[in-house]
């Protein structure tokens, strides 16, 4: 499984791990953690320690980063109310990979190839450390709530019910 950390996505989150002076390694998974459940069951922790990485569009069709627990799903309509928009637009594969340079059940919160406004879960922060996607459906990496603020700039909300 050594061989997901040659893949040139996996790659962008190291280099961006190091940039940001993170200490998580990633670790390459034997069993696809495409869903939180599947990564909480693959890592041995609870769901809610899964920053998933969701993407949805604003309507300047720029992207919205969405890094929320794995505990529970995202309320567009809380979101979207929350930042004074009528909804949070739906995105294809080709989007998600487009903007962000990953693909959809690997997306990691950094090393993404277009800016995005980012918003973090504050579930997350009922958690010492949590594990994202770093890139590939089989990679993540250690890190913290506070971290992920710090290196993405998201912005504290509660996203979820």
């Amino acid at each position: 499984m050594e061989h997901i950390k040659e893949k040139s996505a996996v790659k962008r989150v190291i280099a961006a791990l190091e940039k940001h002076g993170v200490a998580g390694q990633v670790h390459a998974l034997s069993e696809s953690a495409r869903t939180a459940q599947e990564a909480a069951t693959s890592l041995g922790i609870e769901v809610g320690q899964i920053a998933s990485s969701l993407i949805f569009k604003l309507p300047d069709e720029s992207p919205l980063l969405i890094i929320t627990s794995g505990r529970h799903r995202v309320n567009t309509d809380l979101v979207a109310k929350k930042l004074g928009l009528e909804s949070l637009g739906r995105v294809d594969a080709n989007y998600v990979k487009e903007k962000s340079g990953f693909s959809i059940g690997g997306v990691a919160p950094i090393g993404w190839l277009s800016p995005a406004t980012i918003l973090i879960d504050e579930a997350l922060n009922d958690y010492d450390v949590v594990w994202a996607a770093a890139g590939h459906p089989h990679a993540v990496y250690p890190t913290t709530y506070s971290e992920l603020v710090r290196v993405t700039g998201a912005q504290p909300m509660t996203v979820g019910d």
